[in-house]
């Protein structure tokens, strides 16, 4: 199986905070599943998810299992969280990315997105703009020099439709 990357399997140094490796993850596997066929069962799908995260355990992750393993209970939350909200996350993407039909996107930028959404409609224990700013963060790395900038119009538009209360969450 074939991962978005650059440099190595994910990008971890001794500055990775759980958070974003988890992040990192949850857009490695998701970018998975879109290049995946739809055909594959529920069964082909589980098979997968095992085999993406016991490649993630014996990749060049991290020394520390620790982090390793708090990230990867965050990003089985984010990837959890995106797959049961998809057709809602996609729709709000597909609303925000005029002339861009979703499945013309690059799917390291649709997944980096999708991620974004979910923790700004659906976790309002993370601030606004760390969901923005991480966002774009991870796309410097795995995605194209234009990324950010078309990541950043987006979900800035996300943002401004969040209830006001949403917003201010995010300023603190």
């Amino acid at each position: 199986m074939n991962f978005p990357q650059k440099k190595s399997y994910v990008r971890v140094n001794s500055q990775t905070h759980f958070k974003r490796l988890g992040r990192e993850l949850a857009m490695q596997y998701l970018y998975l599943r879109d290049m995946t066929p739809e055909t594959d069962s529920a069964e082909d799908m589980e098979k997968a998810r095992e085999m993406f995260w016991e490649q993630a355990a014996n990749g060049e992750l991290t020394s520390d299992e620790r982090v390793f393993k708090k990230a990867k209970n965050y990003a089985e939350k984010m990837i959890d969280g995106v797959l049961f909200y998809l057709k809602d996350i996609d729709d709000v993407l597909a609303s925000f990315s005029e002339k861009w039909d979703i499945t013309r996107m690059a799917a390291v930028d649709r997944n980096i997105i999708r991620i974004a959404v979910y923790e700004l409609k659906y976790c309002p224990e993370i601030p606004v703009l760390v969901s923005i700013d991480e966002a774009i963060e991870i796309s410097k790395y795995y995605a194209t020099e234009k990324s950010g900038v078309f990541i950043n119009g987006i979900l800035n538009g996300v943002k401004d439709s969040l209830p006001p209360d949403a917003k201010e969450k995010g300023n603190e």
